[in-house]
């Protein structure tokens, strides 16, 4: 008999849909029957949705930028008790053996309330057991004192800040029953019955793993797109720099880089991520809305994105070093990452301009020794067969 398993994504971001898409891509149909759940709005990026799929809904994007940018909680109290509602909504119709979710912090709660077994997907810089200094984002604080008295400040505050953004989630438990837990968000975005992290461990520093929490590898999605016309025709004695900053970097960004690398000896190739095209576009730079990052990385010698995890793992996979121009404090905990382990660079969204970019990615193309650590990663991601330790924690 097949198993019965229903991902459900929170697509407050496009990585959180095509990190479940990428997942459920590597079931045996002849073993498993999938059911896929998220917020329509990224479908026109992501083609038609398999099948079967639920729409379901997601606070607004608008929404979840201004909280990340203030640095305020991202959910109330009544977002998660109406998400517990349509999440057992959708559990009483597909009836699952077990449910998969990415970033949906309500399904711990609902699959417990339904007697069904849940396997969260999140990050290991975000587990209670990972030893990682987080660097201060560019939230309200940081503009207003800058970056080195808001790192202190930052530092000093944690445990309460931490406590503030775990609170709709503990009120939560308790409103059906539960244990709240400790006063510490990051075991809202990690409890669950068993606990995957889609990162690389070489990276991630973790110390007291309990048993339930596994590192299945990184996580890539990559568009099923033939490349543009124009990809044959690029000059090939200029390097290739690939630019994609996501659905949740900042929006006026791509035009900043795009303006930084135009009179650089290199072509630059970007995907806006479904986002409108900037109006001017330098000579050396083609632009589409999705490209398809699989088979382009390999050519390129470096990889500008927003610092997120699913887009630097891309092009680590691809030997690619990576510059991450960060805005959140998800973002700046991934690169702070990478940046340590010698495979890319760091640039705070908050002081990107066109002359930083530029010096960034000078420095960066210079750099043969963050070459050679990438091309040392993306042998560790291609051993670490992350299709096959997914399968095994869903046996």
């Amino acid at each position: 008999m097949k198993r019965r398993v229903l991902f459900v994504a929170e697509a407050v971001t496009l990585a959180h849909v095509t990190r479940a898409l990428a997942l459920s891509r590597t079931l045996d149909p002849a073993a498993y029957e999938v059911c896929h759940a998220w917020d329509p709005r990224y479908n026109e990026l992501i083609g038609e949705p398999p099948s079967p799929y639920v729409p379901i809904r997601t606070i607004p994007r608008a929404r979840f930028a201004a909280a990340l940018a203030r640095g305020t909680p991202i959910y109330q109290g009544p977002d998660l008790r109406r998400y517990v509602a349509d999440d057992l909504a959708l559990i009483e119709r597909f009836r699952p053996d077990v449910v998969v979710g990415d970033f949906r912090l309500s399904l711990d709660v609902s699959a417990r309330l339904a007697g069904v077994r849940y396997l969260t997907v999140t990050n290991g810089y975000w587990s209670p057991f990972a030893q990682v200094l987080p660097p201060v984002p560019d939230i309200t604080l940081t503009r207003l004192v800058g970056v080195r008295l808001a790192q202190r400040l930052f530092d000093h505050g944690q445990h309460a800040v931490s406590r503030w953004h775990g609170r709709a989630y503990r009120e939560l438990r308790r409103h059906h029953g539960l244990p709240p837990g400790p006063a510490d968000v990051r075991y809202a975005y990690t409890r669950a019955d068993t606990t995957l992290y889609a990162d690389l461990p070489e990276l991630v520093p973790v110390v007291d793993l309990p048993p339930e929490h596994h590192f299945v590898g990184p996580v890539t999605w990559s568009p099923d797109l033939p490349c543009p016309q124009w990809w044959d025709e690029l000059p090939e004695d200029r390097p290739v720099v690939y630019v994609t900053l996501g659905s949740s970097g900042l929006a006026p960004l791509l035009a900043r880089v795009l303006s930084a690398l135009a009179d650089l000896p290199v072509t630059v190739v970007a995907a806006t991520a479904g986002r409108p095209a900037p109006a001017r576009v330098p000579a050396n730079a083609r632009v589409a809305a999705m490209l398809p990052a699989a088979r382009m990385l390999p050519r390129a010698v470096l990889a500008i994105g927003n610092g997120g995890s699913p887009s630097a793992y891309q092009a680590l996979a691809a030997g690619v070093p990576v510059l991450g121009i960060c805005d959140n404090l998800d973002q700046y905990l991934n690169m702070s990452l990478v940046e340590r382990a010698g495979a890319g660079w760091l640039l705070r969204g908050g002081r990107a301009s066109v002359t930083a970019i530029r010096d960034a990615v000078r420095r960066a193309l210079s750099d043969e020794a963050a070459r050679v650590r990438a091309g040392e990663l993306a042998t560790a991601i291609d051993k670490h067969d992350t299709p096959a330790r997914f399968r095994a924690a869903l046996a």
